[in-house]
């Protein structure tokens, strides 16, 4: 049993390869990976981290009409409506892990809200190690990411910086809208490490 879910962890592993097509379930298990080593050397609660890697992508290949009705039935910022499943998967996403999953633990919800934007001076460790776990996985190759393993091996916070540094670059360059939390991250981020 674990204490962040009701449950063992390969119960809860079951649960998301149920919601998951095996591509982003892999990716899961690998993010899993990388934030163990990431929070053990951290000082963060290893299972906690776990917990949080594993099911941080849970909601991401569900329907544009799913996140839809959950943003109007839990009376969520209407703005969400306008950002999309990059967005979705993370901050409605939360939602649908608590009721689904039952994990009510606030420091797991917040670490998968924020695994794609960031929060700013709000960040917990457990949501850097999510974050830059889910950046570093050892399935990704884009051009940088070793650079960005080594940066996040001697500091977790340089390594966040970093990573929304490199993120708001590329999507400035896509000349993609950027969510506002993750202009704040970029904002704050900027001047730490």
């Amino acid at each position: 049993m674990t204490k962040y879910f009701d449950g063992s962890i390969e119960e809860l592993e079951q649960r998301v390869a149920t919601k998951l097509s095996d591509y982003r379930y892999q990716h899961s298990l690998r993010v899993r990976d990388y934030a163990k080593k990431l929070a053990s050397k951290n000082g963060v609660d290893v299972e906690q981290a776990e917990v949080a890697a594993l099911v941080h992508d849970y909601a991401k290949e569900r329907t544009d009409e799913e996140f839809l009705a959950v943003i109007q039935n839990k009376h969520m910022d209407p703005d969400l409506a306008k950002w999309g499943n990059y967005i979705w998967h993370g901050v409605v996403g939360a939602e649908i892990i608590h009721d689904e999953l039952g994990i009510d633990d606030r420091h797991i919800l917040n670490a998968v809200r924020e695994h794609t934007t960031g929060a700013g001076s709000d960040m917990t460790l457990l949501s850097q190690v999510l974050f830059m776990a889910d950046y570093l996985e050892i399935g990704r190759t884009f051009p940088g990411v070793e650079k960005a393993r080594q940066i996040t091996d001697q500091s977790l916070a340089a390594g966040v910086r970093y990573q929304i540094v490199h993120t708001v670059l590329r999507l400035v360059q896509k000349e993609t809208a950027i969510y506002p939390k993750s202009i704040t991250t970029y904002n704050y981020w900027l001047r730490q490490a």
